[in-house]
């Protein structure tokens, strides 16, 4: 018998004001923002990638187990500090949700 996983992908783009995306990428790793939302309960991936044609875009790819999990992500304190960094930073955000279900 096959096991069904089930989990919830999102995938943010993020495009950076001109020449700022190295440094947004820098202070996400030196703050530990993105490994502190590695080791929130639920979280199964949680990874930057840089774009190679685009110099002022990063994709950030996020595996959750459920909605419970991303609701909580929403409240904690590096979660809310990155919110903060967008304003400085970003200049505009895209996000696809999708269910995924592996069986």
């Amino acid at each position: 018998m096959t096991q069904t996983t089930t989990f919830i992908l999102m995938l943010v783009t993020y495009k950076t004001k001109p020449g700022l995306r190295s440094a947004f990428h820098q202070t996400i790793l030196n703050e530990g923002l993105q490994e502190a939302s590695r080791k929130e309960p639920g979280n199964l991936a949680y990874d930057y990638f840089l774009s190679v044609d685009h110099p002022d875009e990063l994709l950030l790819v996020e595996k959750w187990k459920d909605q419970a999990a991303i609701e909580l992500h929403k409240t904690l304190p590096h979660y809310l500090r990155l919110r903060e960094l967008k304003t400085t930073y970003i200049d505009s955000v895209s996000i696809l949700i999708t269910d995924i279900r592996k069986e």
